[in-house]
């Protein structure tokens, strides 16, 4: 299976995603008690909910068109700093909650750039387990959501943003509801079935996410994250010649591409090696390699290739420069510990072994996900 099936995938996997925060409110998520939500579609992709029909209380805007101004400019600190100060005195205000909710999602998104190195490449998500703060700040965000859709009905941009906080929180299953309702509502937006096809993956319900990500390329012919993640969805069938065609789109169309996205050459190199085909393997993995050589991932399946057939000197590199990477990461404890005792490095094979023992009975690194 793939890195993108790895359970804890949720609170990585989207947080590099550009959600638009202009338009604002939310439904109700699950925090407790759950609040009930109106379930009413907006009037308009445009409806701001400082529209008309708002309450006196919400006609006094300034202050959160000012909010609106500094989200888009991704200062995060002063927009949140001016929104509750805003709230102080107006606690009914719906849009209030709302940009709140919407900014504290941005900030986790701010944060996990700032600890991923990019190396010339946009990896979303590499090596960053999901932070404690980050997911106090998507809980926090839901419960901003909950407290504005008591006062108004909510959008779809504000669907979309309480979906991507559940994914945060490993909780698809809201997730999944949150993005078909807004699907519902904006049945072109190309990047909600995109992210509703990676939700149903998580869910393992692969035929919908195939449904999803088709939908997804429709409306975006080449959009290079859906057919990948096509193939990733046809993998879970067992569908393997329409995965290895879809993983090798992807791949031709960004063979001109100056900044390429690793993950259909990694994908394609773990189906074959799934298929016991470990040089071919090896060759999309050494692509992967070099346009990512920050993630651990293309490493890990180097040194499993490496391994099968043999060249154990080899493995070893690709498996140690792997563990420098996600030195927490039990499973290549357990992968590089074999080719220490093989190659007649008993010491250094005994103490791998122990912490891969170690670190699987603990919380250790799951696999890095990826878009």
């Amino acid at each position: 299976m793939s890195s993108f099936s790895c359970l804890a995938a949720s609170a990585c996997l989207l947080l590099y995603f550009f959600i638009d925060v202009t338009s604002g409110h939310a439904p109700s998520p699950r925090p407790e008690p759950r609040a009930s939500l109106s379930a009413k579609p907006p009037a308009s992709s445009s409806q701001s909910s400082t529209s008309p029909a708002t309450t006196p209380t919400e006609s006094a805007g300034a202050p959160l068109a000012e909010v609106r101004s500094l989200l888009e400019k991704g200062s995060t600190s002063e927009a949140d700093h001016l929104v509750r100060q805003y709230l102080q005195t107006h606690p009914d205000s719906a849009d209030g909650h709302f940009l709140l909710g919407h900014n504290l999602f941005r900030e986790i998104q701010s944060e996990a750039r700032l600890e991923t190195p990019l190396q010339g490449v946009q990896v979303l998500g590499a090596g960053v387990p999901p932070a404690r703060h980050g997911e106090e700040k998507a809980r926090a965000s839901l419960a901003e959501f909950t407290a504005g859709a008591k006062f108004h009905d909510p959008s779809a941009a504000d669907l979309k943003v309480v979906a991507l906080d559940y994914v945060l929180l490993g909780d698809y299953v809201d997730a999944d509801k949150w993005l078909t309702k807004m699907l519902l509502w904006t049945p072109s937006d190309a990047d909600g079935w995109y992210l509703l096809g990676r939700t149903k993956y998580n869910e393992n319900r692969f035929a919908e996410a195939v449904d999803a990500f088709q939908r997804c390329l429709k409306l975006d012919l080449r959009n290079l994250k859906a057919e990948d993640n096509l193939g990733l969805s046809y993998a879970g069938l067992g569908r393997r010649e329409e995965a290895a065609a879809a993983y090798q789109q992807a791949i031709d169309w960004q063979s001109q591409a100056a900044l390429k996205n690793p993950g259909p050459y990694i994908d394609f190199g773990d189906l074959l090696l799934d298929e016991n085909r470990s040089e071919e393997a090896v060759s999309y993995l050494l692509q992967a390699v070099e346009i990512a050589p920050r993630e651990s991932r293309p490493h890990e399946l180097l040194g499993k290739a490496y391994t099968r057939l043999d060249q154990l000197p080899k493995a070893q590199m690709e498996l140690e420069k792997a563990l420098q990477l996600s030195p927490q990461s039990a499973n290549l404890h357990c992968m590089v510990a074999p080719v220490y005792r093989k190659q007649g490095f008993i010491d250094k094979a005994k103490l791998e072994y122990e912490r891969c023992s170690a670190l699987a009975g603990s919380h250790s690194v799951p696999q890095t996900p990826r878009p």
